[in-house]
């Protein structure tokens, strides 16, 4: 029987698993929209909602808190400014898990874990645009000289 256990231990070490939340919730408040396995997002979804939770409040207490939780100063911009004003009205309940089928390569269950009222460009934050390569660059400026200069034939010495 499970009785009086408290959370998933999901086979690591405490100091893993600490980093491991720590790096999804960057992730999670980063990308807004993450895929993992289901008792990963499970345990993830009362950690978000705490952290959003604290970024409402919004004083230097709490912005010490955060930081001292997660670790990277964009997150915590992002958790006071935006995502603070996105939930003002909203009691709880900032983050949803939805099952996403079973993985290929070991049959684990896998979910998406997202934030409700979620911005669907910032999951493209960090895509960037193919830039042409250099054959690319030396094709298309080879198309864009006049192509009536002939050249010399070569000769045999």
């Amino acid at each position: 029987m499970r009785h009086k256990v408290g959370y998933r231990k999901l086979n690591r070490t405490s100091e893993h698993r600490k980093a491991l939340f720590k790096n999804m919730l960057n992730s999670l408040i980063k990308y807004e929209q993450i895929t993992t396995t289901l008792p990963k997002a499970k345990e993830l979804k009362p950690k978000i909602d705490k952290v959003i939770t604290l970024g409402k409040k919004n004083n230097l207490h709490c912005k010490k808190n955060l930081f001292s939780k997660l670790q990277d100063k964009n997150s915590v911009d992002k958790l006071t400014k935006i995502l603070s004003q996105r939930y003002i009205k909203r009691n709880g309940g900032y983050s949803r898990v939805i099952r996403a089928g079973y993985r290929y390569g070991d049959d684990a269950p896998m979910a998406v874990i997202e934030l409700v009222d979620r911005d669907t460009s910032a999951k493209k934050i960090d895509v960037k645009t193919k830039k042409p390569s250099k054959d690319e660059a030396k094709e298309a400026s080879v198309d864009q000289k006049p192509s009536d200069v002939k050249k010399a034939p070569k000769t045999k010495k």
